[in-house]
């Protein structure tokens, strides 16, 4: 439940905010405890649009994580302590109600005598990433809370940073495909139509290419609203199902490891974020088992998930990651596999987990620029052989009435 309050804070000065509690009593308790006097406390009562942000646990972007621990690792550096710091960052995000209140639902936690990781697993205001609440339990256990908020931070900024440059580097390609799409289905539903009816009273066989032009003209011309509600049912339940059921997204991110190109980048991308994560994990000294199953959930590709997660339960067993990997159903990168077979012989696995991660995004960069030099001629070609060949077919019926 979220309650509204107004009193005067520690400061002497007037406040407002919301808290969160499972009854008014707890809520009036939690105030005394953050040594807020209240004026007036209640339930929040919120408009339908508002209960979505502030009754549902919200979802925080890596960007919005990042910051946020970023400024924590600062002002914790500094010597302020963690209490004083959460405090301090909560006045920045006054226009961010949720995270706000997730900030001061922190701050009263940890007032009541719990740590911070207790604090975060005790809240049910934000969705925490499950490696990043390890994460902190690991840290506040060895000392080192500021170093793992630092990583952290840079992690998701770097992980923020890829998805952008993924994003940007296929926003063209993207626009150039559907641009294209749009006028040849354009052409052949609003254009060919208009320029059959010139043929339609002449009296001789009309070419090959011609009659296959005014045959897909007529089919788009009289089906395109048929075909326009095909295609948005089509892409609706393919979304649905990738999103739902486990089986078809399993089978679709499989199918995306085996295209060319675009494959492998996928798959040096997902090894890539592996490997950092788990490097960021073992140097937070979480346990080498639960690194390997926490970094694994950080991957979005649903077959090497997979492939990661079975080979954690054969490292419970005693055996080493590299053997595990090398014996799973799917085959990864061989370098990948031999550079773990080395790190886990001369324990060095953070370091060389830190190279791995470094080279292979270096790599993913290069793949990428080399696939968008290669698509972007290849789309122009596509373009422009498809109208060339549509025009050509207009106009080879009017060149053969002129030679007649």
């Amino acid at each position: 439940m979220i309650f509204k309050y107004k009193g005067i804070g520690a400061d002497g000065k007037k406040t407002t905010g919301h808290i969160e509690a499972t009854s008014l009593q707890e809520a009036k308790n939690k105030l005394r405890a953050s040594n807020i006097l209240y004026s007036e406390i209640k339930e929040d009562s919120v408009s339908f649009f508002d209960s979505f942000s502030l009754k549902r646990a919200y979802k925080i972007t890596p960007k919005e994580l990042a910051i946020l621990s970023r400024e924590l690792a600062t002002y914790i550096r500094s010597g302020v302590s963690i209490v004083a710091a959460l405090k301090i960052v909560a006045t920045h995000y006054k226009s961010n109600k949720k995270l706000k209140l997730f900030l001061e639902t922190l701050t009263i936690h940890l007032d009541e005598g719990e740590n911070l990781y207790r604090a975060l697993i005790s809240q049910d205001v934000v969705t925490l990433p499950p490696f990043y609440v390890e994460s902190i339990r690991v840290s506040e256990n060895g000392g080192i809370l500021d170093e793992v908020l630092l990583e952290l931070s840079r992690f998701l900024k770097e992980q923020e940073k890829l998805q952008k440059e993924i994003k940007s580097a296929f926003a063209y390609p993207m626009f150039m495909i559907f641009v294209s799409l749009g006028m040849i289905a354009f052409m052949l539903t609003f254009v060919v139509p208009q320029i059959t009816a010139i043929f339609t009273n002449l009296d001789q066989e009309l070419p090959r290419p011609t009659q296959i032009v005014i045959a897909l003209g007529e089919f788009f011309s009289s089906n395109f609203l048929l075909l326009l509600i095909v295609f948005t049912v089509f892409v609706v339940l393919f979304m649905l199902l990738r999103r739902f059921s486990e089986g078809f997204a399993y089978s679709v991110d499989r199918l995306i490891l085996k295209l060319p190109l675009f494959g492998e980048i996928v798959r040096k991308s997902e090894l890539a974020r592996f490997s950092y994560m788990a490097a960021l994990l073992t140097r937070s000294g979480v346990v080498f088992v639960q690194t390997i199953n926490m970094s694994a959930k950080v991957l979005q590709n649903r077959v090497i998930k997979r492939l990661f997660l079975d080979a954690s339960e054969r490292v419970v067993e005693g055996k080493l990651l590299s053997d595990a990997l090398q014996r799973g159903s799917i085959k990864i990168d061989e370098t990948f596999v031999q550079a773990l077979a080395l790190a886990e012989e001369t324990s060095e696995i953070q370091s060389v987990l830190e190279n791995i991660s470094e080279l292979y995004f270096e790599e993913n960069r290069d793949k990428i620029a080399l696939l968008l030099t290669l698509l972007e001629p290849a789309l122009m070609l596509f373009v422009g052989g498809s109208i060339g060949f549509i025009v050509a077919a207009m106009l080879l019926p009017i060149f053969s009435m002129s030679i007649t």
